[in-house]
């Protein structure tokens, strides 16, 4: 077993209980994280810069084993004071006629009809974006991982019903499935320390 495992994962994504799991049964070999964006994640598995990664789905899956984890809520972020926030959750149709900003690292897709595009360049990141937001100008749909991420007191959000949800998976190169990558995969789907494979 190699002395470290290296798990790369995207903003929001929320790996903790799994390495706590692997530091308690894996004491030898220490997991070090590292952070990916989404735009480089398939290229980080490709070159081997990590063991396996957290990623976002879509990702090209040639040459890789990829395990969807769960399906991220989308949610709208507004300023504070927007009228927006008088609701508990919000449908594409109460979007009409909001300045929609999409962040050049968008992962959604999502295109909302009766909303206006910005008139400036779009962000780099969905951090930039919900500074932007903040400032009192336009709405940003991102996972609710990536909301809470880059909270600001200026900002709300509400879910979105029947937006586009995000998906969270396990991915790795098939062709380095090493004891240590399946130690991870089974820690990630619920198997105990004691029970095998099957």
């Amino acid at each position: 077993m190699p002395e470290t495992f290296t798990l790369g994962a995207i903003p929001g994504a929320t790996p903790g209980k799994w390495i706590d799991t692997w530091n308690e049964r894996m004491p030898r070999t220490a997991l070090e994280l590292v952070p990916l964006a989404v735009a480089d994640q398939r290229r980080a598995l490709v070159e081997a810069e990590v063991d396996a990664a957290l990623v976002r789905l879509p990702i090209d899956k040639d040459g890789l084993h990829v395990i969807p984890l769960y399906d991220e809520v989308p949610v709208v972020v507004c300023a504070r004071d927007s009228h927006l926030t008088a609701a508990d959750e919000l449908d594409l149709a109460d979007l009409a006629g909001e300045v929609l900003i999409v962040p050049e690292d968008d992962v959604l897709g999502i295109r909302v009809p009766g909303t206006e595009a910005p008139r400036f360049a779009p962000p780099a990141d969905s951090a930039d974006a919900i500074a932007t937001v903040a400032a009192g100008v336009g709405i940003v749909v991102v996972p609710m991982s990536l909301a809470r991420l880059h909270h600001r007191k200026d900002t709300e959000y509400r879910p979105l019903r029947g937006g586009p949800t995000s998906t969270v998976a396990l991915a790795w190169a098939a062709e380095r499935t090493t004891p240590a990558v399946d130690a991870f995969v089974g820690i990630v789907r619920g198997r105990t320390a004691n029970s095998s494979r099957a």
